[in-house]
């Protein structure tokens, strides 16, 4: 998981300013803000001006990190926008036409010209949800930023940090600064994907970042939710965008992980008829804390966290340090008015709103599993859904049983969870024994394997909890208990197949030993 080193080595093209060859380097990592910053002081263009970049042969280059790059022999050239040049939509779709018809006209290049083709679309498209927002609303927009951007400067001495991306490294310090939030292609999802997200067998492993942020944000329209919570569409792409930054490459904790959850969480708010049920406030809370639940996992349970007595571990006193540390990520990232999804929901409700997201959250730490899962059983033989608290503690479980749903998918599926999660136990068994900390057998490499890693935890965690949710939503036995039990039967299988093999291969041990002592 996580970016390979090649993708942080600066990028370079060549301009051609008055005549002269201008050589700009930039970070692939540069916002496209920044890059435009750079391209207009290099072409002595007063830095907020409106530009647009064209090749020798008078075609639109994209201005962001992803732009082709030239040689001194085909020099790209800034030229500044005029008012009537920003004007209708058709014009600049139609002009986008006319530009990848002389592309087609030209040598036939196919991959340059898709990729050519790709990023004008972007540009046109990101042009036209801009000039849809008010201006009032983009102003006020920029005056934040502004704000942020003085105050991060005055803090660090001029180094400028995402206010809110957490990745603390080992050492403490914060990592890359976060990349302006550019709109992700759009995805038209067919008929049959929209009927497969619905269910608990969807392949999670065929889709790329982008196309898992697209089905994140068709569920939210789906749900009803952004009409609920009036939600500004272009704010619901750039806080999933921001989400999406805010999971680290770990094994297993995530943004693949993070959209698994949701997503088995989309298809049991089906599965169950919970609309039927529950208010549609009910359904924004569930899908933001799951899309929220493991925002920044450093890829190192709590137990390391309180026995290393990490910055996390002392912060929150010992207490779901990580789950707490979810909380905080996702309400600093909503706390940005480009992000705030929930802008136009009344003070009142968004604080009861917050408060239902922070204890979801704070309910997928395992340690609590017996004591939430009791109060469920407590009530669920006379479920009242008018009564909050047994709503609340419906909540619960289902984001439990949605945080620790793999073995329920199809075993191809499945399968690969199983090796991730082990991957990520034996970074952190591997890290305890370097560091002197207590090892749990579970996590260690000398002592666990697929079969018994996976058969304790179905049969007396998993099994357990989604037999409770079935006496409420009998439905829920076919396509999701069942599963597990065969899980379960086919992890017993592998487990006597590598007993009989550990059993073999020890007696003939024994029988080597034998012989040379007999010789």
């Amino acid at each position: 998981m996580g970016s390979s080193s090649s993708s942080y080595a600066p990028k370079t093209i060549y301009l051609n300013v008055d005549g002269k060859v201008q050589k700009v380097v930039f970070s692939r990592h540069c916002s496209p803000c920044d890059i435009k910053e750079l391209l207009c002081s290099s072409s002595n263009i007063p830095r907020n001006t409106a530009i647009m970049m064209v090749d020798p042969e008078g075609a639109l280059v994209s201005i962001d990190p992803t732009m082709p790059t030239n040689s001194p022999n085909s020099m790209y050239k800034v030229v500044p926008l005029s008012t009537g040049q920003l004007g209708e939509k058709e014009d600049m779709f139609q002009n986008v036409l006319s530009q990848v018809a002389e592309q087609f006209s030209r040598a036939f290049r196919i991959n340059e010209l898709k990729t050519e083709v790709t990023n004008r679309l972007a540009m046109l498209e990101k042009r036209v949800e801009l000039e849809g927002l008010k201006v009032v609303e983009i102003e006020k927009c920029k005056n934040d930023l502004k704000k942020l951007r003085d105050e991060m400067i005055s803090r660090v001495g001029g180094r400028v940090n995402c206010p809110y991306k957490y990745n603390l490294s080992d050492d403490g310090k914060k990592l890359t600064p976060r990349r302006d939030v550019p709109s992700y292609l759009k995805y038209t999802l067919s008929q049959e994907t929209i009927e497969a997200l619905k269910k608990p067998t969807f392949d999670v492993w065929h889709w790329e970042h982008n196309e898992m942020l697209s089905c994140l944000e068709y569920m939210y329209h789906d749900l009803g939710l952004v009409k609920e919570f009036n939600m500004n569409p272009i704010t619901l792409k750039r806080w999933l965008l921001g989400i999406q930054e805010n999971y680290r490459g770990n094994p297993f904790h995530n943004f693949r992980h993070c959209f698994c959850v949701s997503q088995m969480m989309y298809g049991m708010i089906h599965l169950c008829n919970l609309q039927e049920k529950m208010t549609l406030t009910d359904m924004g809370i569930l899908m933001t804390a799951a899309v929220c639940h493991d925002l920044d996992h450093p890829g190192y349970n709590n137990t390391y966290q309180i026995n290393a007595r990490t910055e996390l571990a002392v912060r929150y006193n010992d207490i779901s340090p990580l789950e707490n540390h979810h909380c905080a990520v996702a309400f600093q990232i909503l706390s940005l008015p480009e992000c705030n999804v929930f802008a136009n929901v009344d003070p009142e409700a968004f604080k009861q709103i917050r408060q239902a997201i922070i204890t979801l959250i704070l309910a997928t730490d395992m340690a609590r599993h017996g004591e939430i899962l009791d109060s469920f059983k407590q009530k669920v033989d006379n479920f009242d859904f008018t009564n909050e608290e047994h709503v609340t503690c419906l909540k619960m479980v289902l984001i439990k049983c949605c945080d620790i749903s793999n073995e329920v998918r199809p075993t191809e599926v499945a399968e690969p969870w199983v090796d991730c999660l082990l991957e990520e136990y034996f970074m952190q068994s591997d890290r305890e024994k370097s560091e002197g900390l207590p090892v749990a057998p579970f996590m260690d490499r000398d002592k666990v394997t697929k079969p018994t890693a996976q058969i304790g935890f179905i049969k007396f965690v998993l099994i357990p909890m989604f037999e409770t949710v079935m006496k409420l939503f009998p439905q829920i036995e076919e396509i999701m208990v069942q599963p597990l039990r065969d899980s379960r039967d086919h992890y017993e299988e592998l487990k006597q197949i590598d007993d009989a093999m550990t059993e073999a291969q020890k007696k003939k041990t024994e029988n080597m030993s034998l012989g040379g002592k007999k010789k």
